[in-house]
């Protein structure tokens, strides 16, 4: 069967370029050369030397805090990922998932795909206030999310690429469109694409960051339908899920997105999907006889077209919406506003 890639000569590049972390590597302190690869859109007040002067330890900072909690929890490493995601889906990247519910506003983090859901909140916090200690009123908690979600999956073993910085946080957040933007684990094909398409994703760039779920586990509540009402799931697997989730209770045990190297940032999840063995809905949706079976066997020949595309693919959502320049603040305190 041929692979849908590009030469291997390119990808004798990438190799070099791209790196291959794992995850007793210590995560190279430049921004690195992906980004030297990768067009970038020019946000003229977005800068991967933005706290060269401003704060020039920021970045070790978050690059040290990160290597050690993710070695001691490497489920946080995903959790941290999802923060950045769930975020820039939801009026853009500015750190408004990180808003708690008050009296007089209503955040995010109770939305249907957050409540119950999301972590890292702590940590995050922990590390604003490291930083605030360095270099107070300066770091803002989106850009902290932007290179905590890249160093996380650094650490992980996964690809490495260039953080744009400069974003400010938002006074806002929109606990309607956390509701409507965040795509469900429950869709079909044609609404993943819809979902992504309305954030100026491609097909295949949806494809490559749905690749986040190499790490991390999932609720049995979100795939409980499927292991007990779905047809195209490899029966094994099914019944080793079955096992973690009877079929009543049990909604909030775990199980692991990837089933077989749930604890690094590889390509064995589009490896999985080939024999059936997606753990959501949404998951299998990738390669089931549609327009992206093509590039889930991509992925699972070619491992570094993943990392390179994934790559690329957070560059570009960590450019959503950024609020820049005068716009939103720099929160003192992540879950509050100033």
């Amino acid at each position: 069967m041929a692979i849908v890639t590009h030469s291997s000569v390119i990808f004798c590049v990438m190799i070099c370029l791209i790196g291959i972390v794992s995850a007793s590597n210590v995560i190279p302190s430049a921004t690195t050369l992906v980004s030297s690869l990768i067009p970038t859109p020019n946000y003229s007040e977005l800068s991967s030397t933005f706290y060269g002067t401003r704060c020039p330890r920021a970045l070790y900072i978050i690059r040290r805090e990160i290597i050690a909690a993710v070695s001691r929890d490497r489920r946080l490493g995903a959790s941290l990922l999802r923060l950045h995601f769930h975020d820039c889906f939801v009026q853009g990247c500015d750190a408004s998932v990180l808003l708690k519910d008050t009296p007089t506003f209503q955040g995010e983090q109770n939305a249907r795909p957050n409540a119950n859901s999301l972590r890292g909140f702590e940590f995050i916090d922990s590390l604003k206030a490291k930083i605030e200690a360095v270099c107070p009123n300066v770091v803002s908690c989106a850009d902290i999310l932007a290179v905590a979600a890249r160093d996380s999956v650094a650490t992980l073993g996964g690809p490495i690429w260039g953080v744009r910085l400069g974003r400010r946080d938002s006074t806002t957040a929109n606990f309607n469109a956390a509701n409507s933007d965040l795509p469900s684990p429950f869709l079909n094909l044609s609404g993943l694409i819809a979902a992504f398409k309305k954030k100026g994703f491609s097909a295949d760039e949806m494809v490559a960051l749905s690749g986040a779920h190499t790490i991390g586990k999932a609720k049995c509540a979100v795939f409980k339908n499927r292991i007990y009402n779905e047809s195209n799931i490899n029966p094994y697997y099914r019944r080793s899920l079955q096992n973690t989730c009877p079929r009543n209770g049990g909604d909030n045990n775990l199980a692991n997105l990837d089933s077989t190297t749930p604890a690094f940032f590889d390509s064995a999840y589009y490896r999985n999907l080939l024999f059936k063995r997606g753990l959501l809905h949404s998951d299998q949706e990738l390669y089931n006889g549609g327009s992206t079976d093509y590039k889930v066997l991509a992925y699972a020949r070619n491992p570094y077209l993943f990392r390179f595309d994934f790559a690329k693919a957070m560059i570009k959502m960590g450019n959503l919406s950024p609020l820049t320049g005068n716009q939103g603040q720099i929160r003192k305190y992540c879950s509050r506003v100033n």
